[in-house]
């Protein structure tokens, strides 16, 4: 038996009334997922445990099998594996988003989707102006980076707010608060003098697109979490494809092997058919893959909505049409981690939509991959890491 999981990131949300009361997942053409949903299981699932926040990092860890409540101590450490930033004691590492904020306001939470070779280019420079023995700047993937401090664990303290919580909003009532909060503001503040006038903003500008006006640091960590491995949890040998730092790692601590496949990013280039036959044939190799794909959450966390259900309508045709395609005893699990409603903008802790199908799976009624049949057939997992022993039947 062979094992794929499909994390539609972000791709469930909410109603649109502007689009006839119907959710993105409504609004796709998605022929595949509809037709493997009439023979598969459809359900609901609560990822993300109360009073925990409704992140990726939390969301992903129960999709993977693994509790949050347990093993989820901060996300900055998590992308900080992915990327081999050691975190050593008394050190603490911080999410270093680029952002654009004009006029007081959250303008963009991704600097304009700042690419990752522009945004290579800034952290360079923000080493260069504001690092020292105690700060150091690590670059990311597009405005996703990484500072670590030395002597940090009063920062910690703090109370943050994640940009993408904030579009459009007066920055003034969000900013890191608290005790620990001054060393962060500062470097905040310096870093708006050193983006100012750097080359990559300056040719921003000139092409009409927006600026890294300043560094955002929140979603703090003072230790790397560790793990089971996967194989030794579950069984099975595992690998992982995704386009995103905080993922890698998730797969790191699972011990899970990274699969290195051209073209795959966190955005509405990605290529999907690439990601697909690259996940498919590393099959070949391990009991079970992941897919990951960034892209419905990105569309999410812009307020897009024709970009996330294209979004969806490619993972359907591209990826699940390709696995459907596969001869051969396979079980497959799709599902969000998360919701991303497009009137908020962020992530909601809401059960998100699921979909077991494959050899030993029977249907329980269900007509299409949507949030209101998965609630209509009465499938419930609470909590949502147990998802992964449905799938391999443990």
């Amino acid at each position: 038996m062979k094992y794929v999981v499909v994390i539609a990131d972000g791709a469930a949300g909410w109603a649109l009334p502007q689009h006839g009361g119907k959710t993105c997942l409504e609004l796709a053409k998605t022929p595949n997922l509809n037709t493997m949903a009439l023979e598969g299981l459809l359900g609901l699932s609560k990822n993300v445990p109360p009073g925990m926040e409704p992140s990726s990092a939390c969301a992903c860890m129960s999709v993977l099998g693994y509790d949050p409540v347990v093993y989820y101590k901060g996300r900055a450490g998590i992308e900080a594996k992915s990327m081999g930033i050691s975190v050593g004691k008394g050190e603490v590492v911080f999410r270093c988003n680029l952002v654009t904020v004009q006029d007081g306001k959250m303008q963009d939470y991704s600097a304009g989707h700042i690419s990752t070779a522009e945004a290579k280019g800034i952290i360079a420079t923000l080493n260069e102006k504001l690092g020292s023995n105690r700060f150091r700047f690590y670059p990311g993937v597009s405005y996703r980076h990484i500072l670590k401090i030395k002597d940090g664990e009063k920062s910690l303290a703090a109370a943050f707010t994640p940009p993408h919580d904030i579009p459009f909003k007066p920055v003034a009532g969000f900013l890191p608060e608290g005790p620990g909060s001054e060393l962060l503001l500062d470097l905040m503040r310096r870093s708006e003098a050193v983006l100012k006038e750097h080359p990559v903003n300056i040719a921003r500008c000139g092409r009409g697109e927006l600026t890294a006006t300043t560094i955002w640091l929140f979603w703090g960590t003072g230790q790397i979490p560790d793990m089971p491995p996967f194989k030794k949890a579950y069984g099975l040998s595992g690998a992982m494809t995704s386009g995103v730092d905080l993922l890698r790692g998730l797969a790191q601590m699972a011990s899970m092997d990274i699969l290195e496949i051209k073209g795959v990013t966190d955005g509405p280039d990605n290529d999907y058919v690439a990601q697909a036959a690259g996940a498919m044939a590393a099959l070949d190799k391990h009991d079970l893959v992941v897919i990951h794909i960034e892209s419905p959450d990105e569309a999410g966390h812009s307020g897009l909505v024709e970009e996330k259900v294209k979004a969806i309508e490619r993972i359907d045709i591209e990826v699940i049409g390709k696995i459907r395609s596969r001869k051969g005893d396979l079980r497959l699990l799709v599902m969000p981690d998360h919701l991303t409603p497009i009137e908020i903008r962020t992530h909601c802790p809401d059960p998100v939509p699921f979909l077991l199908w494959g050899s030993g799976f029977k249907t329980n009624g269900a007509q299409r991959f949507t949030e209101a049949e998965a609630k209509r057939t009465g499938l419930f997992l609470d909590p949502g890491y147990i998802i992964m022993s449905k799938l391999i039947g443990k």
